[in-house]
């Protein structure tokens, strides 16, 4: 009888185990968003803490006397009111534009579907401080539009520095980020769906409104965290097109930087908008999602 050879047992593995891969993969990206974003965020939020001398102009020590004088103080939660209305009216604008806007986009075939596609995203080649001196020059005194409303009969209007030109210029800027997320809840929702409905004897409005709209839900809310959070924090539209009386909150961090150069106090107000975004965006969120679920089973 011939000897059977014994199999030789397999070498155990000397690379990284399964389950750290994934973290091995993420770690770049980490702490690339550390780097970038995380601690910025952090030295803001020390630099908010510190105390500062009008006379020297000396940053140093720790206080919490910035955040009491903006919260404490009605000229900063008006212009906190008026930043979160201005970014409210923005963002159901676009949702009110965008969201059937994407309804058609997805409808459409090749090639009308690209070409339109591309007109949606075209404006985000170019700069947003383009975009606002080009609204300045079509409505202000001499613009096209005041132009427009004296042959008309209707007299000249002062339509600069006022929430309304901010609140346009805002949809106008914001628009994309709202219909791209809508129209790719759109492409993953099955069109057999909708024509279900439509068999079923339902209208057009009504298929849209209760079969086709609680299913891409998802899409509105990311499309509308975005849209909000952006129009929260802009500054070159409300610097530009609100001008010094129209106060908003990103420019009153770039006045108390610049001009005043009280930079905790800029920091402090920074931080106070950062944390009352996330609270809106967290709660808004968590209404929206629970909707959905309930909707959706």
């Amino acid at each position: 009888m011939s000897a059977v050879a014994a199999t030789p047992a397999p070498e155990p593995p000397t690379g990284p185990r399964p389950r750290a891969v994934p973290h091995l993969l993420a770690g770049p990206a980490t702490l690339l968003f550390a780097a970038l974003v995380l601690t910025p965020l952090i030295l803001t939020a020390l630099l908010s803490l510190n105390e500062f001398e009008y006379a020297t102009g000396r940053a140093h020590g720790f206080t919490l006397a910035h955040y009491a004088a903006v919260l404490g103080d009605p000229y900063y939660l008006e212009i906190f009111l008026r930043t979160f209305r201005v970014a409210a009216l923005a963002t159901g604008i676009c949702v009110v534009i965008g969201v059937p806007e994407a309804y058609v986009l997805s409808r459409m075939r090749r090639p009308w579907r690209s070409i339109f596609l591309l007109v949606v995203l075209a404006p985000l080649l170019v700069s947003v401080v383009v975009r606002a001196f080009g609204w300045s020059m079509l409505l202000g005194p001499e613009g096209p539009v005041n132009d427009l409303l004296a042959v008309l009969g209707f007299g000249k209007k002062r339509m600069l520095y006022s929430e309304g030109t901010v609140v346009v210029a805002l949809v106008h800027v914001m628009l994309p980020f709202m219909i791209i997320p809508v129209w790719t809840s759109l492409q993953k929702l099955d069109p057999a769906v909708e024509q279900a409905a439509l068999s079923f004897g339902a209208s057009r409005p009504t298929a849209v409104l209760r079969v086709v709209a609680p299913q891409i839900l998802p899409g509105i809310l990311s499309g509308s965290l975005i849209v909000f959070g952006l129009s929260a924090s802009a500054f070159a539209i409300p610097g530009l097109l609100g001008g010094r009386r129209l106060k908003m909150v990103a420019t009153i961090v770039y006045d108390q930087y610049l001009s005043d150069l009280n930079w905790p106090l800029g920091a402090a107000v920074a931080v106070i908008l950062l944390a009352a975004n996330l609270i809106v965006m967290l709660t808004y969120h968590r209404v929206v999602e629970g909707h959905y679920r309930k909707r959706m089973g």
